[in-house]
């Protein structure tokens, strides 16, 4: 808890408005997808009803939240052990929680995102979905996942330092190939199968249902999700600790 409150505050150490720009950069962001999506692309979600500017936004700053959680973790991932090379040789010190930081601090982010689409949503329509309050049970699975990922990248990145970059290149290619920008009805039904393969997919339509329209998660899916994730995070722990007796050779 020291060290992500440490690398939370850190970030916007010597910035004039310092944490709060914690709070403005996505409400900026928020603002920026109203106008490029609705406005200059004239761009709908679909569905019944009439929809404004400021709803297609807010469905849309959902998938870039959840999106957000995975690449933040995942492209920081491969160079956690490089950027800390004192704590390998000099000090006892279990790197194993390097990428539990990394996460409590993406997580810290994530919920400022989160903060200020409720507040959008609140101002839009003048109440709140009591569903929403199943938002951390439909992102559980996902931050396991990533979890285990971050632990398999931030091993793999001590003796393959080209994974930095391919990891970044990865994570931009699952921003476009899951529903943030585009509902999944907007793809041929025989190409909707594919885009289920994409991790982002099931948590960021699971998301959507409990934060924007107000129903109930699908419970059978996150329960099989959560249970493949577990077994990714087990493995990417596994890995980290087999290797990890390598990285003082390596560095």
């Amino acid at each position: 808890m020291q060290m992500t409150r440490r690398e939370v505050v850190g970030r916007y150490r010597g910035s004039v408005m310092g944490m709060a720009w914690s709070f403005f950069n996505p409400l900026f962001m928020l603002l920026v997808y109203t106008f490029v999506f609705s406005v200059v692309f004239k761009a709908r979600w679909g569905g019944g009803g009439e929809e404004t500017k400021a709803q297609f936004a807010m469905v849309l700053f959902v998938g870039t939240i959840v999106h957000g959680l995975l690449a933040e973790a995942l492209n920081r991932a491969p160079s956690l052990i490089l950027s800390n090379v004192n704590y390998v040789k000099k000090v006892v010190f279990p790197l194993e929680i390097l990428p539990v930081v990394t996460m409590g601090s993406t997580l810290f982010h994530s919920l400022v995102s989160l903060v200020v689409l409720l507040l959008a949503f609140v101002i839009l329509n003048g109440y709140l979905l009591w569903t929403a309050l199943l938002t951390p049970l439909v992102l559980l699975p996902l931050v396991i996942l990533v979890l285990g990922l971050a632990w398999f990248l931030a091993s793999l990145g001590v003796f393959l330092r080209d994974v930095g970059q391919t990891i970044g290149i990865l994570t931009t290619v699952m921003l476009f190939l899951a529903p943030v920008f585009y509902p999944v009805t907007a793809l041929p039904e025989d190409l909707r199968p594919w885009l289920m393969l994409n991790p982002l997919t099931f948590i960021i339509e699971q998301a959507r249902e409990v934060l924007i329209f107000g129903r109930l998660p699908n419970w059978l899916g996150l329960g099989i999700y959560t249970g493949f994730s577990a077994v990714v995070a087990w493995a990417g722990f596994a890995w980290f600790k087999k290797t990890s007796k390598g990285f003082s050779d390596v560095l």
